[in-house]
């Protein structure tokens, strides 16, 4: 097989991300000591966070000096270049990393008018590089991917992120999966939504849905799946994800059966209220 050509911005991106790194997974190894101390981990994982931040903001500014930011733990950072901006989560998937749990990702997404263009998503526990760039195609490390061409919703195996103690509305999730349980092979909540909307490029989930989540948890993956032949939109098919946080990810044959299932539990729930 030949090797995928990564274009200039991309190789920028990817650089950052595996510059932040070994720092990361360094500090991942830390987190098992620290559950036993009375203090816990928590402000060590913030602190990883920012840290993993400041690396990819100094890799970026470097290669692009013009570009602006809009960055989950130093907020926006205006460029002299007000058309092109990256989008930068250096640790999704907190949770995971903060209880010790190997699943979490570095996310940089390349905003250009507005327009997501680029992105990538890199697990370093997995060493498993997602990439795409508008209209050259989505890969992971070497491998072109594409979306799963399963088309019967029996067969899917669907992820999601479910709502926490204080977020979302819990009963029009439940309501939610209820219908996706009863219709899908599986359902799957491993808590990192970057590598959720990559697991949907690849093949590995058929769709994917999430309430609340940020530009920074979503821009590089929905290039990436658009990339590998998937759609992202909101709940009801507009092209609204980054603005709303409402986000479904899926395969041509099934993002609409799956809006279908969401909007009509969205309605019953609002008829009884």
């Amino acid at each position: 097989m030949s090797r995928a050509l990564k274009s200039a911005i991309i190789n920028v991106m990817a650089n950052a991300a595996m510059r932040a790194a070994p720092r990361l997974i360094r500090d991942f190894g830390e987190v098992e000591q620290l559950q036993v101390s009375k203090k816990g981990p928590s402000d060590f994982v913030s602190t990883a966070d920012l840290k993993a931040e400041k690396t990819i903001l100094y890799e970026l500014s470097k290669a692009r000096p013009d570009f602006g930011f809009l960055m989950e733990e130093q907020g926006v950072r205006e460029g002299d270049d007000k058309s092109q901006r990256w989008i930068i989560d250096p640790l999704d998937g907190t949770t995971n990393f903060l209880h010790g749990i190997p699943h979490f990702a570095i996310s940089i997404g390349l905003e250009q008018d507005g327009d997501i263009v680029a992105g990538v998503i890199y697990d370093p526990i997995k060493d498993e590089m997602f990439w795409g760039e508008r209209g050259r195609g989505a890969f992971m490390n070497d491998r072109r991917l594409r979306v799963s061409s399963r088309g019967d919703l029996s067969q899917a195996v669907l992820g999601t992120g479910v709502p926490h103690h204080g977020r979302g509305d819990h009963g029009e999730f439940l309501g939610i999966i209820e219908e996706m349980m009863k219709r899908t092979m599986g359902i799957r909540r491993y808590g990192a939504a970057a590598l959720d909307l990559a697991y949907v490029a690849a093949g590995r989930y058929e769709g994917f849905w999430e309430l609340d989540l940020h530009p920074w948890d979503i821009a590089a993956g929905t290039i990436i799946v658009r990339e590998a032949g998937g759609y992202v939109t909101d709940y009801a098919g507009r092209d609204k994800a980054l603005q709303s946080g409402e986000v479904l990810a899926a395969n041509d044959q099934l993002h609409h059966s799956l809006s279908k299932i969401i909007l009509a539990v969205r309605k019953e729930r609002a008829a009884q209220s």
